[in-house]
């Protein structure tokens, strides 16, 4: 039989062969994680700079766009409306 100081020993010795394994396994994932991630790439940069210039005069017309919408509606309720009261005053009082 094997004594106790030889079973600790050897639980031991898993017991790092395991953490081993897993200090291993750690870098292998962190490595794979530095390699996985783009490098800043200076070309990629000025077409950044064209696309945050043309997204000014795009909130812009889509601000004229959002004002129209909104102005002509109200610009035809309020000719409607007026069209209506005159309508009804017409009828009412020169028939």
């Amino acid at each position: 039989m094997e004594n106790p100081e030889d079973k600790y020993k050897h639980l031991e010795r898993i017991e790092r062969q395991i953490q081993e394994k897993e200090v291993k396994l750690q870098l292998r994932k962190s490595d794979a994680e530095v390699h996985k991630t783009v490098k800043h790439q200076p070309e990629a940069s000025g077409k950044l700079w064209q696309k945050k210039l043309l997204l000014g005069p795009k909130l812009f017309a889509f601000g004229i766009i959002a004002i129209v919408a909104v102005k002509a509606p109200s610009f035809l309720a309020g000719v409607i409306i007026v069209g209506t009261l005159a309508f009804v005053a017409y009828k009412q009082f020169l028939l």
